[in-house]
């Protein structure tokens, strides 16, 4: 009778233990998305310092991995966790994907320091290079130190190919920054954990395949859409409103138009035949 209930007690110590567990992993992860909304919203509100709105409104993909640690003494090394996020052609952006950044350097330098960094996809490629499950950013992926500015043009890389633009933030100063070298990975185990399916792949979050209502997850998508120009509103088909500047016909005393079937809407073409080419004005 003994040896029962100490089975028992056993057994039931090894389920509460890995539920305690499951449930830890579960919510760091939804820490690691409101981590990264603040991010997102905080840079949203500093005017000086901040991604050109230009460059944001036209990203294939957004990543944001926060409290980035880098350490250094003589040789040095940058280590994070983050989340990315991909426009589909619809032009809505995919639920989070759950990635790590890691790097090295090398020269004369030591400390351990902090930053939020940033990156924005500029093409398609450079956001499918990841979905492989690892890119290296300078080798399968273009990557330049990003302007900064809420009005500055992404042209001020006279050749503007860079795939992706990095950014970081340290101690309150938002700047581009250099990370050439530095593997992005597709972190399996965290998508597995968050999105509860084993052996899921990043293609199935990206297309939209597998989805989650996860509360964090939503604000993430929220601050994503609010920093690329993009609202979402509450409608019947919870279809993605896009919204901008009326055009000047709209201002008129005339009544609005009917909208369009939801199968005629053409939104977000994506393509731009000359990437970061402002628009010429006549």
């Amino acid at each position: 009778m003994r040896i029962s209930t100490s089975v028992f007690t056993l057994i039931a110590g090894v389920v509460l233990g890995f539920s305690a567990s499951i449930a830890h992993a579960q919510a760091r992860l939804e820490g690691r998305l409101l981590v990264a909304s603040e991010v997102l919203e905080e840079l949203r509100e500093t005017r000086d310092q901040a991604i050109p709105d230009r460059l944001l409104e036209r990203a294939y993909g957004i990543a944001v991995i926060p409290a980035t640690t880098k350490l250094a003494f003589f040789a040095g090394g940058r280590y994070g966790h983050g989340a990315l996020v991909v426009r589909q052609p619809d032009g809505r952006f995919s639920d989070p994907v759950f990635i790590t950044l890691a790097g090295g350097s090398f020269g004369w330098q030591w400390g351990v320091q902090q930053s939020d960094i940033v990156l924005v996809f500029t093409t398609q490629r450079g956001v499918e290079g990841i979905n492989g499950g690892k890119m290296t950013l300078g080798a399968d992926a273009s990557v330049a130190a990003g302007p900064v500015g809420r009005n500055a043009s992404a042209a001020t890389d006279p050749s503007f190919k860079a795939e992706v633009y990095s950014y970081s933030r340290s101690k309150g100063l938002f700047a581009g920054i250099a990370l050439d070298g530095t593997v992005l990975r597709i972190d399996d185990d965290a998508n597995a954990e968050f999105y509860k399916k084993a052996g899921i792949r990043s293609q199935e979050i990206i297309s939209g395949a597998v989805t989650t209502a996860n509360s964090s997850a939503q604000r993430f998508l929220a601050a994503v859409s609010t920093s690329t120009g993009m609202q979402r509103t509450a409608s019947a088909g919870n279809n993605l409103v896009v919204t901008g500047p009326m055009p000047e016909a709209a201002t008129t005393a005339a009544p609005a138009p009917a909208p369009a079937p939801a199968a005629a809407v053409q939104s977000f073409p994506l393509a731009d035949p000359q990437p970061g080419t402002e628009p010429k004005t006549k």
